[in-house]
């Protein structure tokens, strides 16, 4: 088994199972930074989170952490680490429950758990091209004619329908919520003004949903180009009413700050037309017709460099 962390590679026996006992270490103490939290949840002990941590360093030939005062920091090392180690363990677990893997190449998800059920199917490009959704066709359009500038003044015929985010210190943070995007639709002007600044874990989908589908803007990231899911889910829109079905198409592109650095936009349509395999048509059904995304491409802010 090799696994890779940042630029370095470790080589470890498939059959030893304390690899992931030590990763497991890892990120919870790398997500509390408190030793004692760490312990607690782990329902281990302060010795054995210490050894697992020490292991990981001397395999790795770097401190993953400094300690000042009894506080844990990740140290450049860590950080690099941290988003790797997380993503081998939750792509791990949904393998070996049959949650995870691949459909003629492109990943696809199903889980079912009483407190979240989701179902991801990862598309082809080239389906946005032969669909019949304007919006996700006119976004693909802008971030090739704005070569993924996000400034771009072509970027202005989607701005509205965005989501943008910056990657800092392994976690995606929320830099802008357009007013028409499925986001701001869905959860209302409050909550989407509320939720700008924040990484994934700390907005409403909540902690388990951001690191489950955490992959999807690994890759886009990694790669700088586009990819397009299937996606089906359900979320709270209303406090007193609980979590409602949603059904949607989502395309992420690759984007740059104008100062080069990266940017990642999604762009969300709510939609009944979808197809994820193991996805029956009941459930793909059930998002209330009220709530689909209504977009006409004539809303669309005129194309200034057309």
């Amino acid at each position: 088994m090799l696994i890779v962390f940042g630029v370095c590679i470790v080589v470890v026996e498939v059959v030893n199972p304390l690899l992931f006992e030590m990763m497991r270490s890892f990120v919870t103490l790398a997500r509390t930074l408190n030793l004692s939290h760490a312990v607690q949840e782990l329902k281990s002990t302060r010795q054995t989170v210490r050894r697992h941590i020490s292991l990981l360093e001397e395999a790795l030939g770097a401190d993953l952490f400094r300690v000042l005062d009894r506080r844990y920091d990740l140290t450049e090392a860590g950080e690099r680490a941290l988003p790797e180690a997380r993503d081998i363990l939750l792509r791990s677990q949904s393998w070996v429950s049959g949650e995870a893997g691949h459909l003629n190449g492109l990943f696809h998800m199903v889980r079912q758990q009483p407190e979240q059920s989701i179902f991801v199917q990862q598309h082809p490009i080239t389906e946005i091209w032969n669909g019949s959704s304007e919006l996700l066709r006119c976004a693909l359009q802008t971030w090739a004619q704005a070569e993924g500038k996000i400034a771009h003044e072509a970027f202005d015929r989607i701005r509205p329908y965005q989501l943008s985010f910056r990657h800092e210190k392994g976690t995606w943070l929320c830099v802008e919520i357009g007013e028409k995007s499925s986001y701001a639709t869905w959860y209302g002007r409050a909550w989407s003004l509320s939720s700008i600044g924040r990484s994934l874990p700390a907005m409403p989908e909540g902690d388990s949903w951001s690191h489950l589908l955490s992959q999807p803007y690994e890759d886009v990231r990694a790669t700088g180009g586009v990819r397009f899911d299937h996606v089906h889910t359900n979320m709270v829109r209303d406090l007193e009413k609980g979590p409602e079905p949603m059904s949607y198409a989502r395309l992420l592109m690759g984007c740059q700050f104008p100062d080069k650095s990266f940017s990642l936009v999604s762009i969300i349509e709510r939609t009944h037309d979808i197809q994820i395999d193991g996805l029956s048509d009941e459930r793909r059904l059930s998002m209330s017709s009220a709530l689909l995304t209504n977009f006409r491409i004539n809303e669309l802010a005129p194309n200034k460099t057309s």
